[in-house]
């Protein structure tokens, strides 16, 4: 008797565990993962970005990091060189029609005003975009998540240079 309670008591452990371990993100561990393997190279922190961000950091025109807006979550970094707008451990609320745009400031007429970039998807960490053709970066102060379906913005990176 005495070895099936320990027996079922193991069992449930490791299903406890792995149940805890699968509600991470897969992308955020391969993330830390690679961050750990950079961090022994002796690459530091670079403003609070992950130290995957820390080399495009210095090369980056403009970085800045994500904060909800209308009581909505969105959080992570993003980077801006060379017409590329670049998330690292990006994450939202769940929307139906989430889009990235280049703005200057984050008002709907903002967004409207703005250059779109493409749908952003809420649940992945990493994620790349290029301004289209004949836009510079270097003229918006903002990167934006909308939802073009609710017209609503969900949140922001103010950019700094």
């Amino acid at each position: 008797m005495r070895i099936k309670t320990v027996l079922a008591s193991s069992v449930a452990g490791l299903v406890i565990v792995g149940a805890v371990a699968g509600c991470g993100d897969q992308d955020t561990s391969s993330s830390m993962n690679s961050t750990a393997a950079m961090s022994s190279n002796g690459m530091s922190m670079a403003n609070g970005m992950s130290t995957a961000m820390a080399p495009a950091a210095s090369m980056t025109s403009a970085h800045g990091a994500f904060s909800g807006l209308n009581d909505k979550k969105v959080s992570g970094n993003v980077a801006v060189a060379s017409g590329k707008v670049d998330l690292a451990g990006f994450a939202s609320d769940e929307g139906p029609d989430l889009h990235l745009y280049l703005a200057r400031g984050t008002s709907e007429a903002d967004v409207d005003a703005g250059v779109e970039l493409g749908k952003v998807a809420y649940d992945k960490a990493s994620q790349s975009f290029t301004a289209p053709a004949g836009v510079d970066t270097a003229d918006y102060t903002d990167v934006v998540v909308h939802c073009d379906k609710a017209k609503a913005v969900f949140g922001a990176a103010e950019l700094m240079k």
